[in-house]
């Protein structure tokens, strides 16, 4: 770029400024009306939409959990249980499987998850716990 004066140059903010635009343009393109295409306004409402996203992705994760516990919570109501107590079972007997998993178990495999209400009641005794296997095959 050739400039033919020292305020030419000093006025010329060059491609770094089309390039940090366009990204913010590109963020906004689906925006309606000024929003989209002044980029005072459309820097505004780009972080606006982000700090939305973050805050999104946030309480999705949080409402998924709560919906996990809700699952569980009726799965141990309908055989009598609390889920305290059906938690502190599982774990005796070295079952391991998180909130999700007991969730999907509880929604769409109801025996596998009467099953694991009865394992949850029979709490071994200290020296007899139950042998895990892992996942390929090799018992511990």
């Amino acid at each position: 770029m050739v400039f033919t004066s020292v305020v030419n140059f000093v006025r010329s903010r060059g491609p770094d400024e089309f390039w940090r635009k366009r990204r913010i343009f590109k963020l906004a393109a689906h925006f309606i009306g000024r929003r989209r295409n002044c980029y005072s306004i459309a820097i505004r409402n780009v972080n606006r939409a982000l700090a939305y996203a973050t805050k999104g992705r946030e309480l999705k994760k949080q409402d998924m959990r709560e919906l996990w516990t809700q699952r569980v919570n009726a799965g141990c109501e309908q055989h009598g249980m609390q889920v305290a107590d059906f938690q502190y079972g599982l774990y005796r007997n070295d079952i391991l499987l998180n909130r999700k998993v007991l969730a999907d178990l509880a929604i769409w495999e109801p025996r596998t998850f009467e099953a694991l209400a009865k394992i949850s009641q029979q709490v071994p005794e200290e020296g007899k716990r139950l042998k895990r296997i892992a996942h390929f095959g090799f018992v511990f």
